[in-house]
């Protein structure tokens, strides 16, 4: 019986291809265990926490700039109308200073009046109809502080309005049944 030998050059291949599939085993031996160290390391995992709560606070900062832009767009737009309106309306004698359009100033946002806690719960439920927000989503929101929103949302999950989701790193809340039931037959639910 006769046994056919390769070319050199598929010896040569198959020799090369061997040793470049061990240098690939020996890399990713020596990355995964880098990264395993990297992992173990105390001071990496806050490092990692820190970055994430600083992504978080961005997010969060990004959302109520968000939520400014849109009012200030709204309240331009009522400026516009009236103008309009004004224009519209049959005039006797147009006055050059009526006829000029003043630069629209930026509007700050109203501090919320003070309110009982009803009051208060009453926004905040309104606020989580429509999804799921954490406690400094609302403390931006209501313009309150941060022990003041952490004592009002944990007065409505105990006392059944709100459900707290402990998956989640910051909290988040929703409200339920019973806090629907608290807010009434609105029409519309509250946005900020």
């Amino acid at each position: 019986m006769l046994v056919e030998i390769p070319d050199p050059q598929v010896i040569a291949y198959v020799i090369v291809a061997f040793a470049v599939g061990i240098f690939g085993m020996m890399i990713y031996g020596k990355i995964k265990a880098l990264s395993a160290q990297k992992t173990s390391d105390p001071a990496y995992l806050s490092r990692l926490e820190y970055y994430e709560r600083q992504l978080i606070d961005m997010k969060i900062r990004m959302d109520a700039l968000d939520l400014e832009e849109k009012e200030s767009e709204e309240q331009v737009l009522e400026r516009v109308e009236t103008v309009l309106e004004k224009k519209a309306q049959p005039q006797v004698q147009k006055e050059p200073e009526e006829s000029k359009i003043e630069p629209a100033k930026p509007v700050s946002k109203p501090r919320m009046p003070n309110m009982d806690f009803n009051g208060v719960a009453e926004h905040v439920l309104g606020l989580i109809t429509t999804r799921e927000m954490t406690s400094r989503d609302i403390q931006i929101t209501i313009g309150r502080s941060r022990e003041h929103t952490s004592r009002l949302m944990k007065r409505l999950f105990e006392q059944g309005f709100v459900q707290r989701n402990n998956k989640t790193k910051p909290f988040t809340y929703q409200i339920t049944e019973k806090g629907k039931a608290k807010l009434g037959n609105q029409e519309q639910p509250i946005t900020a």
